[in-house]
Order: structure tokens, then sequence, then C-alpha cells
């Protein structure tokens, strides 16, 4: 067997492998044979049919067949035995497996670049402090009331700005089109979700009155509705206002273990101040990571970016569907999604082969007690036992994610305490 390796580019390797005929050919008579030991023809007794008639007939999927077989043992042993380490499978190129003849192909893969760490200590980086205002607290504390509201009926008069509609509507794209149905959808006249025409047939209606409504929808509408024509047919059920409960101690009993107003004041200024923290360790997360990528340049692998691709676009989709959103449902092009997180994905490539080198250099690693606290603090939120947590992630790879997830934070948290930080 002849082997040459060749660095095509800094993460780009090439393997191009001469295997002798003999070795071929030996391994094509072990899969004929293997066919002819399965193989039922017309007019041979099973088991029986000719090697010759067997190498005939299957000629190519035999062919095939054996060069997968070389090709599975040979890449992964000359990849092994040059210590090298591939980023994801290895995509063969060039292979020509023909009788009398040698096997020849080429091994294609990316591997890690080598790369010469910046000094990454002393960044330079500015995020915003965080501040909540006695406005930010009110809102909150107006977000909560209107939560507990509660709809009563309207009698005696039509549908007006502001109110809650209870309709059955049919519709259907074009006069031909099939016909779809919701009863007691609950539509909020004058909502700037819903297209200004469907809120103007509303208006007036009193229940039991029918409309229809005929409307088209813009190219910058939902992806559902993007440049249709919809036929609305709407039936007025009942009229609800919106009533909201006094903002006093009693609706602070009501939203939870708070005994008086001023105590859930108190609460809602604690979490709004935890998450403009945290907005702001994030802000200043990714501002050191800006500073250090700026003192990079190295070649990124494409298979990595691919995975950060894929990887983003699938946490997308499953946080759609921790929302009860299909993501099959929406209308989305995931593949032009996908596409058009190669940007960002090319950046977290390049700040995972980063953070893991200084993680190398400094010897960063994650304590079994760590992520034991995180496993604990993620199965709360879950409603899972932690070790039923811990075999799902292990099931699904998540475990090893987790660990890394835990050593990535480690690591920016020693750039942030080595760097130079202003907060505006």
């Amino acid at each position: 067997m002849k082997v040459e390796y060749v660095e095509e580019t800094a993460v780009r390797k090439s393997l191009a492998f001469e295997i002798e005929a003999e070795t071929l050919a030996a391994e094509l008579q072990t899969r004929a044979q293997e066919h002819a030991r399965k193989m039922k023809l017309p007019g041979f007794r099973p088991g029986k049919v000719p090697l010759g008639v067997i190498m005939s007939r299957f000629k190519d999927e035999i062919a095939h067949e054996a060069a997968e077989a070389i090709i599975n043992r040979v890449v992964p042993e000359e990849i092994r035995g040059r210590g090298l380490s591939p980023i994801g499978v290895p995509e063969i190129a060039d292979l020509r497996a023909e009788p009398d003849q040698p096997l020849t192909f080429r091994a294609v893969f990316e591997t890690l670049p080598l790369v010469d760490l910046p000094e990454y200590r002393g960044l330079e980086a500015s995020s915003h402090a965080p501040h909540v205002s006695e406005d930010d607290v009110e809102k909150e504390l107006a977000r909560l009331q209107e939560k507990m509201g509660r709809f009563e009926p309207v009698e005696a008069r039509p549908a007006a700005e502001s109110d809650y509609t209870v309709v059955d509507v049919a519709w259907r794209e074009g006069p031909k089109g099939p016909e779809k149905r919701q009863e007691g959808a609950m539509l909020h006249v004058g909502s700037p979700d819903q297209h200004p025409d469907l809120n103007a047939a509303l208006i007036g209606m009193v229940p039991g009155d029918k409309r229809s409504v005929t409307i088209a929808y813009a190219t910058d509408a939902p992806a559902e509705l993007s440049g249709k024509t919809i036929d609305y047919a709407l039936t007025l059920k009942a009229i609800k206002q919106r009533v909201l409960p006094a903002l006093d101690d009693e609706l602070a009993k009501d939203l939870g273990e708070f005994d008086s107003l001023a105590a859930l004041r108190t609460a809602v200024r604690g979490r709004l101040e935890s998450q403009a923290q945290a907005t702001s360790d994030r802000e200043l997360r990714e501002a050191l990571l800006d500073a250090l990528l700026a003192k990079c340049s190295f070649e990124v692998p494409e298979t990595l970016v691919e995975q950060h691709m894929t990887a983003r676009t699938e946490n997308a989709a499953r946080g759609l569907a921790m929302q009860g959103v299909d993501p099959t449902k929406l209308g989305l092009d995931w593949r032009k999604y996908r596409a058009e997180q190669r940007e960002a994905a090319r950046r977290g490539a390049m700040a995972e082969i980063v953070l893991d080198e200084i993680a190398q250099r400094e010897g960063i690693d994650v304590l079994t007690d760590e992520i034991e606290t995180e496993l604990t603090h993620l199965a709360e939120h879950s409603g899972v036992t932690r070790e039923t947590l811990r075999r799902r992630m292990q099931e699904s790879g998540d475990l090893a994610a987790l660990r890394a997830r835990i050593r990535t934070q480690k690591t920016l948290d020693l750039l942030k305490a080595n760097a130079r930080l202003a907060l505006t």
C-alpha cells in the first residue's frame, strides 16, 4: 500500500491511497462469495449461484462494497498511525475501483489549526453598567397587573377599540382554496398584531353579526401569510373587556408569597437587577471575545463552521418547540435560516478554537462538583430529578456539551479577571 500525505491548507489535509490490485481482488472475491450465499436466482439452487454470474450481474454493487470495506479499514489505521485528529468524517474523493487495477482514492479531512495565541491578559472592553429605574419597576408591575386581569362580558353595545371579541372564523386563500375554521377565537380589536382591515371589520359588530372581509397581505407579513390574499368569514359570539385588579396588597398576595405591595415591588426590583446584571455580563463577554478575536488570524475549518451552523439551527427549532410552536409549521425556510447563520457560526468556531487553546495553556478544567451544581440547577428548572436529567443528557451527548460550556465560561472568567474594563 502506498500513501501520500498532503497538507492542502493549514487545516485541510488529504491522504492519497494506492491499494494493491491483489488486495482489491481478494476483497471482491469475499464480497462475491457473501452475495452467492444469500442470492436466489432462477435456475440455480440457493447458495449455489456461480461467482462468475454474481460478478457479472452485480459488478458495480460488489465493487462499491469491496472498496468501502477496504477504505473503512485502512483510512482510520493510517490516520491513527500518523497521529492525526480529523474534525468529522473524512471525505472520500477520486475513487477508482476496477478489477485487476490498484484501488486508488483520496481521504480528505480538516484538522484544527495551529494557533499562535495573542496576549489575552489585559484585554480592553466595555459594557453597560446594570441599571434598573423606578420606571422599569412600574412597567413590570403593570405587566403583572395585566397578567392577573379578568375578562368580563360587555352587554348592549357594539364592539369598539380595545374590546376583546370571541369570534368563529372561517378562511380560505382564494375562491377555490380549502376552507379552514377556528371556533371561539379571541381577537383583540385594534391590536397591532392584526391586520388593520381585520380590526376595522370587527368594530361595530354585535353578537350574532356575520361579516366577510378580504385581506391582501404584504410581503413583509408573517411567512404563512406573506403575499397572500385571504377571504375571512367572521361570526361574532361575544364581546368582553379586560378588567385589571387594583395594584395593592391583595394583588401582591395573589401573585405569590408576598404579604404586601412593597414586598412585591422589592422582589420585582431584585429580579430586574439580576436580569440587568446578566445582560451586562453577556455584553462584556461578547466584548472580550471581540477584542480577543481581533488579535487572531488563522484559517477556520469549514467542518467546524458547518457544525456550528447546524447547532444554531437546531437550537432555534428546539426553542420554538419548548414554547409549544411546531417548527415545521411556521412556514420558515430553515435552509435559508441555516445559511444566514454562517457568519455568526464562523465567529463561534473561531472563539471555540481560541478559548480551548487558552484553557489548555492555563490548565482550566471542570470539576465534578461544578457539573453536579449545574445539573441540580437545570433539574430544578426542568421539573425532573438530577439523575433523570443526567441520564437523558448522557444519552443525547448533552453532558459533554455541558462540560464544555462550563469550561468555556471559566476561561471567559479568567479573561474578565485580567481585563481592563470600562462600564458605560
